[in-house]
């Protein structure tokens, strides 16, 4: 393990810590997807290359922007507009971009490296992992599918905004 790993462990560590710490969502999802990032560069490290690719893919593409997708979904009405309009400033974005510039100039620097890796450890090709998901894991992907559609529906349900719905008969009383 040398100065990359710790590098991004760092970037690891700290990102999720702001992850945590941060009470605005849009703060904590960018430091999450920094975070993710930072794994995948760790997951590059140790020699798996194609699992990198699907952590940046499937978590910091996919999934974060179906998060931030909903959020935004759940946060409509005019107070919500102006306050995404603030989320936007230059000033939110550069730690995160410097993290992350920091984890790209890091996994240039470990691609241009030749070094072959460490002994004892197997490359995955993509068709292995395939086999495998859709194999002995089928139904724990299924489930986590099942998961996710669930809480996607029920955060939509319970964020939305409920109207008031006077009956036909009440209307001409209410006025």
């Amino acid at each position: 393990m040398g100065i990359a790993f710790y590098i991004a462990a760092a970037i690891a560590v700290i990102s999720t810590v702001m992850v945590i710490t941060r009470y605005n969502i849009m703060h904590a999802l960018l430091y999450l997807i920094v975070s993710l990032l930072s794994v995948a560069v760790i997951l590059y490290i140790y020699g798996a290359p194609f699992v990198a690719v699907l952590e940046i893919i499937v978590y910091a593409g996919a999934i974060m922007v179906l998060i931030i997708f909903f959020v935004m979904m759940l946060n409509l009405g005019g107070p919500s507009a102006a306050q995404e309009k603030a989320w936007l400033q230059p000033r939110i974005w550069i730690v995160p971009a410097l993290f992350c510039l920091v984890l790209l100039g890091e996994l240039v620097y470990l691609i241009l490296q030749t070094r072959q890796p460490e002994t004892g450890m197997v490359v995955v090709d993509p068709k292995a992992v395939g086999i495998a998901l859709f194999g002995p894991y089928m139904l724990a992907v299924e489930l986590t599918g099942m998961l996710l559609m669930a809480g996607i529906v029920g955060a939509y349900h319970l964020g939305r905004q409920k109207q008031k719905i006077l009956h036909r008969f009440l209307e001409n009383k209410a006025t």
